[in-house]
């Protein structure tokens, strides 16, 4: 998989039944209940197809990713005390914009990674990922709600689905308000998959 500069890169798993995120999210399981499988491809070192789409998720220059994928703090922020879920050393290593409503002073961690707390939305968020990427590719690394603003408000240029073999039954859906296909909604055209035994990887380009 070869994906441009400049390109603007949204990569999520979702269950066979459409769910990104199990039922129930809690600080003790912030993918909602049984949500952790969906990501076991993750963890297999035995399929390199996966691989490749792993180095994907983890290869923009600059990450755009929504209040909840950096924890589960709501509201205001207490204190400076907590810095994510991703321990001392996130896996990211380039500029990470954090969409919240609260301001926050940025957050440097190890590995070149630091978290930017962006509060005018979506469009800002990008502008500053752009500066920061210097021409490179931006990921949007989610979670459903950021990738659907992106998606609705034409921001997004191609969209990763791993499609992980299991079914949860209930949970937050990825497309839920986003129109597909039909002359107003938005089309995607599958350019690149990926199957193996334990994912199946479809690359789209969003067309507008």
């Amino acid at each position: 998989m070869s994906i441009e500069d400049g390109l603007v890169v949204a990569t999520i798993t979702i269950s066979l039944d459409g769910f990104v995120a199990g039922p129930d999210q809690s600080l003790d399981h912030p993918l909602g209940e049984r949500g952790e499988e969906l990501h076991e491809w993750l963890f297999s070192d035995a399929e390199p197809a996966s691989a490749e789409v792993t180095g994907e998720i983890l290869g923009g220059a600059a990450v755009i990713q929504g209040r909840n994928m950096f924890g589960p703090v709501r509201g205001e922020w207490p204190d400076d005390a907590w810095k994510g879920w991703w321990g001392d050393d996130p896996p990211y290593h380039v500029p990470v914009f954090v969409l919240t409503h609260h301001e926050r002073e940025p957050v440097e961690m190890l590995g070149g990674t630091t978290f930017h707390f962006v509060t005018g939305g979506i469009e800002e968020a990008l502008e500053r990922a752009r500066a920061a990427a210097g021409g490179g590719r931006i990921s949007v690394a989610g979670g459903a709600s950021t990738i659907r603003q992106f998606l609705s408000a034409g921001l997004l240029d191609r969209l990763i689905l791993s499609i992980a073999p299991i079914t949860l039954g209930a949970g937050e859906r990825l497309f839920d308000g986003v129109a597909i296909g039909g002359d107003a909604g938005i089309r995607l055209r599958p350019v690149q998959v990926f199957e193996n035994a334990v994912a199946t990887h479809i690359v789209y380009d969003v067309v507008r």
